[in-house]
């Protein structure tokens, strides 16, 4: 059975993140959205953890879902607009969205003479774990309450040790792995390798999230990350990005344990990728186009300046215009760290790149993502389609032409096949997706008047 999991998620306890996001809208999204299962998010923050344990209910596997007694009533009024303001039909409540209790932290200590900022994604199959963690962290000192991804002076391989502690099967896997402010590898304040930030629990960190601006071929280039899976989440800040990012796997039967044991066994071993689909629990991660990623190239946004990493290094990382080092962004640091050339190896984890469907509808009509047109066709979409990963992954193109425009349809096409132009993304700024030249646009708004 199919079950897509999106393992980083936010609260609206977490700085610049939406006030919609609670747990009841959360699993009403992933209704949308098509996703099974869904961290709960920032489980450390005091309020957000009281919201868990009095609107989650076990279901007896290590995972949860929202009790069956909070109607729909409760979910924050959602009004999509369409050429008038609409309340969009919710979807028949059933529970079954699946949450898995997982939570950010973020690591600043001082490891090597150099300040490191590292990102973990924590992960518990019972309560009395979290509580645990959260007893321990407010002990030493952590300011829980300031945000839901927390920031503590414990290095990442203390956080480890206590974790495992806790439970011999804690998850922990470092988030966004190349960003360069935040992450293991980041080119700022990271490592350049997993023994080197965790030592002795090394051995523990069986996986590392790629983060938007890499995808699995840029990893596959490290020969150290053979054995590390792959898992690609959305850390969505907000409901509409909930699943920009995922992992598909096929489960017999959905739990904690099943979760952990097909990241930890997963078949590390590289080959083919046509074989390793076969027979493997982890079909595939839905990836962003990494160009698409706010950190993929080098440069400052203070001046609207980019670079590709040969550019860079012509210039030894100094921005040619204000003199200062520039940020330097994830292919760059994944080109420093690399032991093998871009396309030289298939790694052991199929991959789909995709651009939400929001974005798709955006660019078709050539209008803001927020706007009441494209709002309308998104949920006309995902209510005859069933979900948007139905309609991304699943429909074919002549299902679709019975349910959308022309150029809906064609954008979903070549999204599908890769045919984008993007403008990288660098230093905190989002590349930019364009699927349709204007003279492409100004031909739809004619066959329109025919």
């Amino acid at each position: 059975m199919r079950q897509i999991a999106d393992l980083h998620i936010h609260s609206k306890y977490s700085r610049a993140c939406s006030r919609e996001l609670t747990l009841p809208n959360i699993d009403l999204w992933c209704k949308y959205k098509g996703i099974n299962i869904v961290a709960t998010g920032d489980f450390t923050h005091p309020e957000w953890f009281k919201d868990i344990k009095e609107q989650l209910e076990p279901i007896g596997n290590g995972l949860f879902q929202l009790k069956k007694e909070i109607s729909l009533s409760r979910r924050s009024d959602l009004q999509i607009a369409s050429s008038g303001s609409v309340m969009v039909r919710e979807p028949q409540h059933d529970n079954s969205t699946k949450f898995i209790f997982g939570t950010e932290i973020s690591c600043i200590y001082t490891q090597g003479d150099k300040c490191r900022r590292i990102h973990l994604n924590i992960f518990f199959p019972e309560i009395k774990n979290v509580e645990s963690l959260i007893a321990y962290l407010e002990k030493s000192g952590c300011n829980l309450k300031s945000d839901g991804r927390p920031i503590i002076g414990l290095s990442a391989k203390e956080l480890a040790k206590i974790c495992l502690n806790i439970n011999s099967q804690a998850l922990i896997i470092p988030a966004h792995a190349w960003t360069p402010w935040f992450s293991i590898f980041g080119s700022k304040s990271g490592f350049d390798s997993i023994a080197e930030c965790f030592g002795e629990y090394a051995k523990n960190i069986f996986a590392i999230e790629t983060g938007l601006s890499s995808d699995p071929p840029m990893n596959w280039r490290l020969s150290a990350l053979d054995k590390i899976t792959l898992v690609s989440n959305s850390d969505a800040h907000s409901l509409q990005n909930l699943g920009r990012e995922a992992n598909v796997f096929d489960f017999a039967s959905v739990s904690y344990d099943e979760i952990f044991n097909t990241l930890k066994n997963q078949d590390k071993k590289i080959t083919p990728m046509a074989d390793s689909a076969k027979g493997g629990k982890f079909l595939y991660t839905i990836e962003f186009y990494p160009e698409e990623g706010k950190y993929h190239y080098d440069g400052h946004a203070s001046h609207n300046y980019s670079l590709t990493p040969q550019e860079s290094k012509k210039y030894k990382n100094i921005c040619p215009i204000d003199k200062k080092p520039l940020t330097i962004g994830v292919l760059h640091r994944v080109d420093d760290l690399a032991d093998r050339e871009k396309g030289e190896i298939n790694g052991h984890t199929p991959y789909k790149s995709l651009v939400p469907l929001q974005e798709i509808i955006a660019e078709a009509f050539d209008l803001g993502r927020s706007s009441k047109k494209v709002q309308a066709e998104y949920f006309n979409i995902i209510k005859k389609a069933g979900s948007e990963f139905a309609a991304l992954l699943d429909l074919s193109l002549d299902d679709l032409d019975k349910i959308t425009l022309p150029e809906v349809v064609e954008a979903i096409k070549r999204v599908r096949e890769g045919k984008l132009i993007i403008e990288p993304g660098y230093d905190g700024i989002f590349g930019k997706v364009k699927i349709f030249s204007d003279k492409e646009r100004k031909g739809f708004e004619q066959a329109k008047l025919i």
